[in-house]
């Protein structure tokens, strides 16, 4: 390093040595005695990134202008077609099915119907049924008697679809034979054979009408029927029926109102009564309907004529009304009503088919309830199910109650051991509290449950005889693919108390017995597999809990009991 700066003063220093040379010569000379080393001092390097940040701002200046020029796209004008509304697929209809089955008691039953497919014209159809049991039960003195029975039915009706309107008509024939099998067992000397105590009813008869189709609430709506019925007991005991009923209704001012007229006529043998009862009725009403609530306000005026009596003029009231307090969920409902039950022969054996055959049968009074007050609450449960709960209170004139009659004379020897009924009236004042809710337990699982509770005052009687005072149903229906179906039915029937009236037929002198029927606990149980659409297999048993059920005093009903059977359409 020293010898580069020699070298550099040598070099500067050189032309004034020159000039002066030139003047005088000198002479010099260096001598160097270190070598030159060159090197480098340490340097602290920096490191450092760039600054990505653009300072610099550029602000485009745009400038655009828009020119508009009309267009008018080119169209074609094409009709639209109608909508149509494509129909569910319709399920296979068959002409037939045939029902049989047979079960213990020696019970067989047959059914056969028979229609025609779909038409826009009309149908027409045919049904028979048979349901029978010949087995006997044990009565309360360890005898059996003859509890069997038998039911015929068979009907031929038919439909005529006109432009406007519907006519249709049927044919009518019903048999039904009861064996009047219970009576009191003190009586140990009564031993009756199946002839002696045998009821066969007989009814037979038509009905013909024409109905219009409702279209719209505005259109008029009617309808017309008549009628002719048939009623026996026996060679002269029978009664003849006549009705005669029409009805029209339709909109007026936002009303929809109507009026309903019907005429009937009972005419027994004239050795039961040289005269008929007869009834003409008009029924007008007025209703209106909205969302949230509809009302009804109508009356019934009955002209009634009982046997032997004159005509009577009868007021029943028929206002109905209800609103949504939830709409779906919850629904008040009250209604006042009244209606005359006529208690005609071919009615009064449904209730109670072991009634004196002879003229008592045709010379029931008719009962009157001129009040009937309803009110309660209905809706849906929210989980696919129903429920209503409500209150009844109904007055009634000449309520028909049943006594069992044993008749004798002043010798002791007796025509009648309480195997039959005689009719027992008497005014009543009931009040009833109901409920009733149904609905899903889950996709397989449907239920039904009822209850009722009820109070009876009379006027002259210190019970309703025969009547229970609470009863209680449940149904569960399990289905599994609809190809096996199973219930099961429970159902319970509180205490009774039965009325028996002893009557001395030379002096009338009567006296009663009160009779107390236990209450009732029976269980049942039905199967149904579905092999095919055509062809399936069922089972039903009934009262397994072997429980001892009176219907009637003295009337035990048949114990377990079961059928099975099949089903096939055709």
């Amino acid at each position: 390093m020293k010898r580069i700066f020699i070298i550099a003063a040598v070099a500067l220093l050189s032309p004034y040595f020159t000039a002066r040379g030139q003047e005088t010569a000198i002479r010099r000379e260096v001598t160097l005695y270190n070598p030159y080393k060159p090197s480098l001092p340490d340097v602290v390097k920096k490191s450092f990134l760039p600054d990505m940040t653009d300072t610099a701002k550029i602000t485009p200046v745009i400038s655009y202008s828009i020119n508009t020029n009309p267009y008018t796209p080119p169209y074609t004008v094409s009709p639209l077609r109608p909508a149509t509304m494509v129909p569910d697929p319709l399920n296979k209809l068959y002409n037939s099915y045939i029902r049989a089955g047979f079960g213990n008691y020696l019970s067989p039953l047959g059914e056969v119907s028979i229609t025609n497919q779909r038409s826009r014209k009309g149908m027409a159809g045919f049904y028979a049924g048979h349901y029978s049991s010949g087995g006997k039960v044990r009565l309360d003195n360890g005898d059996k008697g003859l509890a069997g029975y038998m039911d015929n039915n068979a009907s031929l009706y038919g439909k005529k679809f006109l432009n406007e309107s519907l006519l249709y008509g049927s044919a009518d024939f019903s048999q039904n034979v009861r064996y009047a099998y219970g009576y009191d067992t003190s009586f140990t000397d009564y031993n009756p054979s199946g002839k002696d105590i045998r009821l066969n009813y007989i009814s037979a008869g038509a009905t013909a009408g024409i109905a219009s189709y409702v279209r719209d609430s505005s259109d008029i709506s009617y309808k017309a029927e008549a009628g002719y019925n048939f009623f026996s007991s026996g060679s002269s005991r029978y009664e003849n029926n006549l009705h005669v009923s029409g009805e029209a209704s339709g909109m007026i001012k936002g009303f929809y109102a109507g009026a309903g007229l019907e005429y009937r006529y009972f005419k027994p043998a004239s050795d039961i009564s040289p005269s008929g009862i007869w009834i003409l009725s008009l029924s007008p009403y007025l209703k209106k309907k909205t969302e949230d609530w509809d009302v009804r306000l109508g009356a019934s005026f009955l002209l009634d004529r009982e046997l032997n009596e004159t005509a009577k003029l009868k007021l029943y009231p028929d206002f109905r009304f209800s609103f949504n307090i939830l709409p779906s969920y919850l629904r008040f409902y009250a209604e006042l009503t009244g209606k005359l039950l006529t208690n005609r022969p071919e009615e009064i054996i449904r209730v109670n088919p072991f009634i004196d055959p002879d003229t008592i049968l045709y010379m029931i009074k008719s009962t009157s309830t001129p009040i009937a007050l309803a009110a309660g609450f209905t809706g849906e449960t929210g989980l696919d199910g129903f429920y209503r709960v409500y209150a009844s209170y109904t007055v009634s004139d000449n309520m028909v109650l049943f006594s069992n009659f044993v008749s004798f004379d002043s010798l002791l020897v007796y025509s009648g051991r309480g195997n039959y009924f005689i009719p027992v009236y008497d005014d009543a004042e009931i009040l009833s509290l109901n409920g009733e809710t149904g609905g899903k337990i889950n996709n397989h699982l449907k239920f039904n449950l009822n209850a009722s509770w009820f109070r009876y005052t009379l006027s002259n009687n210190a019970s309703a005889w025969g009547l229970p005072d609470w009863k209680a149903g449940l149904k569960l229906e399990y289905n599994l693919r609809n190809k096996i179906i199973a219930d099961l039915r429970i159902n319970a029937t509180g205490s009774r108390q039965a009325l028996q009236t002893y009557r001395n037929l030379e002096d009338l002198l009567t006296t009663t017995r009160v009779i107390s029927l236990p209450a009732n606990l029976t269980l049942g149980l039905g199967a149904e597999y579905r092999y095919t659409k055509i062809l399936s297999f069922w089972v039903k048993f009934n009262n397994i809990s072997f429980s001892k059920y009176y219907e009637w005093a003295w009337y035990p009903s048949q114990r377990f009991n079961f059928m099975a059977g099949f089903t096939y359409s055709l």
